[in-house]
């Protein structure tokens, strides 16, 4: 006689439920970002005391805070002050724009400044210099219409039933290649004045910042940031495939277009205040994700890491050499490059590295 069949049991919804933060990496995020957040202030701090009138730091604390008499008051508020926010500003927007990337498309090497967004704003940016001797605001028009024109390619040209994070890198790394030639020409066919003055800005520079290059900046950041912590949560699903994320209910295109739009106009409008500062958006997020002991670059702390990384550039562009003011994509790059190199080394090790 057959045996009856077992009850079928009552089922169990299914819910993706990512394991939380442990007690012993909570902590230890806040931790570091504590600790990021109390180095940037004091680079922001030092980096205001430095000039050609040295101000001691109680007079920079004073004059922010409506103390100090005018004159310190203007050297500190209306001449540093500008350029020490655009640093902590450029710094946010790039630390969390890569981390988005990196996300995004599951590659720690997946930067603005890898896959063409940068180079496709510095391209608009010297057609404007070179071909119609553009300045000013204009320039920060064309900075963000390059990137966002470079980013609406990429994704365009990436689309066959939807995109993926490794055709997007495949199709950028192109289209930055593209997008260097074009600029190379326009610095050929410039006058030599046309040429130095987009040198200095494809370099990535913060002398000579203004309030005109803080506020669309600040406002950029205000907006998006906020933006990019809330689709934190979704990308997480992404981090296990497209195939799992669909299973899941994660809607992967809109959610990979939203993370694009929202890391594009972070790196647009950076780009678009102070230029390609080199290596902030693939290193940052990188330190982050170390430092937080994290299974990916946590926004927050990419955000903290990078506005500390473009703080100390700026202090060690003005001090390395004596009489000397680099500009500070000089010696971010000169920083991130090791940081690239370690990298590619460590990817290689892992067999991911082709």
């Amino acid at each position: 006689m057959a045996k009856p069949l077992p009850a079928p049991r009552a089922a169990i919804p299914f819910r993706l439920a990512f394991p939380p933060v442990s007690g012993v990496l909570r902590p230890r995020l806040v931790a570091v970002c504590l600790l990021l957040a109390a180095l940037a202030a004091g680079a922001f701090c030092v980096g205001l005391t430095l000039g050609d009138v040295p101000v001691p730091v109680a007079d920079v604390v004073a004059a922010l805070t409506g103390q100090a008499d005018g004159g310190t008051r203007f050297v500190v508020v209306e001449l540093r002050l500008p350029r020490a926010l655009t640093a902590v500003l450029v710094g946010v927007a790039f630390g969390v724009a890569g981390a988005m990337f990196q996300t995004m498309t599951r590659n720690p090497l997946a930067s603005p400044d890898m896959i063409g967004i940068t180079q496709g704003a510095s391209t608009a940016v010297v057609a404007g210099i070179v071909l119609f001797q553009a300045g000013g605001a204009a320039l920060q028009v064309l900075g963000v219409a390059g990137a966002v024109a470079t980013a609406a390619l990429i994704y365009t040209l990436g689309w066959r039933r939807g995109t993926t994070g490794y055709r997007m890198i495949l199709i950028g790394i192109g289209l930055s290649w593209i997008c260097t030639s074009a600029t190379d020409f326009l610095l050929a066919h410039g006058s030599r004045f046309e040429a130095q003055a987009a040198t200095g800005w494809l370099v990535g520079n913060l002398n000579g910042r203004t309030y005109d290059h803080v506020v669309p900046l600040a406002l950029c950041v205000a907006l998006l940031v906020p933006a990019a912590l809330l689709l934190g949560r979704l990308t997480r699903t992404l981090q296990l495939g497209d195939d799992v994320a669909l299973g899941l209910g994660t809607p992967v295109q809109r959610v990979r277009l939203a993370l694009l739009a929202t890391a594009v106009g972070l790196v647009a409008f950076g780009t678009a205040a102070a230029g390609p500062v080199a290596f902030v958006a693939l290193a940052a997020p990188q330190i982050a994700q170390r430092l937080a002991g994290t299974a990916w670059p946590p926004p927050a702390t990419s955000a903290l890491t990078g506005a500390l990384m473009v703080l100390a550039a700026d202090l060690a562009a003005r001090r390395v050499l004596p009489g000397v003011e680099l500009p500070v994509g000089v010696v971010s790059g000169a920083l991130g490059a090791p940081v690239l190199l370690w990298l590619l080394v460590r990817a290689n090790r892992a067999g991911s590295g082709g």
